[in-house]
This record gives structure tokens, sequence and C-alpha cells, in this order.
């Protein structure tokens, strides 16, 4: 029995030595904490969450933003623009939906980010007399543009204000 021959490698080798690895002093955190009071019981303000987060989702000029979510432990976040393209953001890593004594839902991934970070996000609801605390925790870490960290307060109040919205709205 002849041994087949050998397959060229998939890339070309090298033709000069590779560089030395660089140090870069330009890794950033984000560190948000947001909360909103919503007239609304828990089960409605996490019905709310879930339809902001996947087919109520939309940019603050009223673009639908077409992401999925698929609500369960391992469940993706992504945005999905059509013909199999899109954009993952997330995995579900904690799902708690209500009447559980402490509702939560967390995420992790990259996000909108499109570069080396990674991303936890915590929904958690906190229930009392007049409705529904939905407190938001998003930390992150990585080589993320200045811009994109200042973007992130105002990104997030508009996703609070739709939970608010949607939610209030199915509670009437």
């Amino acid at each position: 029995m002849t041994t087949p021959p050998l397959t060229p490698p998939l890339t070309p080798p090298l033709t000069s030595a590779p560089s030395p690895p660089t140090i870069s002093k330009s890794v950033q955190s984000i560190n948000v904490i947001k909360e909103i009071d919503i007239a609304a019981t828990p089960e409605i303000v996490f019905e709310g969450l879930l339809e902001e987060m996947g087919p109520g989702s939309e940019m603050p000029d009223g673009t639908p933003f077409h992401m999925k979510l698929e609500p369960w432990p391992g469940g993706r976040w992504y945005r999905d623009t059509g013909n199999n393209t899109g954009h993952f953001w997330a995995h579900v890593q904690v799902i708690k939906p209500p009447p559980h004594p402490y509702p939560v839902l967390e995420v992790s991934g990259p996000m909108f980010m499109s570069y080396p970070a990674v991303s936890h996000v915590q929904y958690r609801l906190i229930p009392h007399a007049r409705g529904t605390t939905l407190r938001i925790t998003h930390r992150a870490i990585g080589l993320i543009p200045e811009q994109d960290a200042a973007g992130v307060h105002e990104g997030w109040q508009h996703g609070l204000d739709r939970i608010k919205m949607i939610a209030e709205r199915r509670e009437r």
C-alpha cells in the first residue's frame, strides 16, 4: 500500500520573519448602570424586554433593527439582515423570567462591537408597589473606540425608554 502524496499547505510560507508582537495600551472598558421605573407588572415588563430585544427592536429614528432573540440558555441574540447575513451580538447566559423571585436576563458577547471586545449585559427586574424597576448593567472590555464608549449611554437609554413604552401600553 502506498502513501498518498502530501498536499501543499493552505497558506503560503512566510517570505520574511514574522513581526514581533506589540503591546497595546488602547484596551478600554465600559461600565454603564441605568434604571427606569415602569408602571407594569414584572411579567409585562419581561414581555416588553423580549419584544424590544427581538422583533420590536427599533433605532432611535423608528427604523426597525431586525433583532432576533432565542430566549433560552445558550440562545443567540443577533441582527438578521436577511439571506443568512447579519451580526451576532450575544448568547443568553441567564434567563429567569417572572414569577422567579429575582427575574433576570443576562447576555454575553461582542454586542454591537465589530472589533476585539466582549460584553456582559444584565437586565434585572425589581418589583415594587408602583410596578417594576428595570435596571440594566452593561460591562465591556476590549479595543473599544472612545466614540462607541461615549454613545453607549444614549443607546441604552433609548432601549429602556422603548421597553417602558411597550410594557405600559400592554399594562393598560
